[in-house]
């Protein structure tokens, strides 16, 4: 990403709108708690990293929801943050390597950002990979995440499974290699494995 900015500007927190489609969840739990504890005593130490949204005056989040959540929830009106002009494929690239590395993150979390990340890589390169390419990319995530192919495979595969069977695995109740077999279910037969565990 190149800096098109050398310092912090001061965005207006109504200017600001999450990165559309980013796959990681924002809670409201004891960590956000101390984040916005943090942000009242001391502001917001790191900024934000945003990117220009076309033919507008407001900027699209590329790092920092989880800040921007504690700045609003903290009445703070702006927010320090980086300017950067990236394409969206570029931008979701950047989502996702921003987040990737973060202490807790959630199956459902993970595999829709490596969903998202192949996808704009894909996206980047060719409008249709070939399967070789494919391959590539998906093997670049993994080595970049700290992940093999086929981990990155599996959680890619989980964005098939119905929202209800993703929240018992970001519970831990299904562990990854139940979760890629079913995805390959179809949704009927996807609420009838949920009714049993139920």
């Amino acid at each position: 990403m190149k800096n098109t900015m050398k310092r912090p500007v001061s965005i207006l927190i109504s200017k600001l709108r999450p990165f559309e489609g980013h796959p990681f969840k924002v809670r409201d739990d004891e960590e956000m708690n101390t984040l916005i504890e943090s942000v009242q005593t001391q502001g917001i130490l790191s900024p934000l990293i945003v990117r220009p949204i076309e033919n507008t005056d407001e900027y699209e989040v590329i790092s920092g929801h989880r800040r921007l959540h504690a700045a609003q929830k903290a009445g703070i009106s702006e927010v320090p943050a980086l300017i950067y002009a990236l394409d969206r494929d570029s931008a979701a690239i950047a989502v996702v390597d921003s987040n990737l590395h973060r202490e807790h993150i959630l199956p459902s979390e993970k595999a829709f950002a490596y969903k998202l990340k192949r996808d704009a890589m894909a996206h980047q390169g060719r409008t249709s990979p070939q399967l070789g390419e494919k391959s590539l990319t998906v093997e670049k995530i993994g080595a970049e995440a700290g992940d093999s192919k086929n981990q990155v495979l599996r959680y890619i595969r989980l964005t098939h499974l119905i929202s209800e069977l993703l929240d018992l695995m970001d519970e831990g109740k299904i562990a990854l290699m139940v979760g890629e077999a079913l995805s390959y279910l179809g949704d009927k037969e996807q609420y009838a494995v949920l009714e049993q565990c139920e």
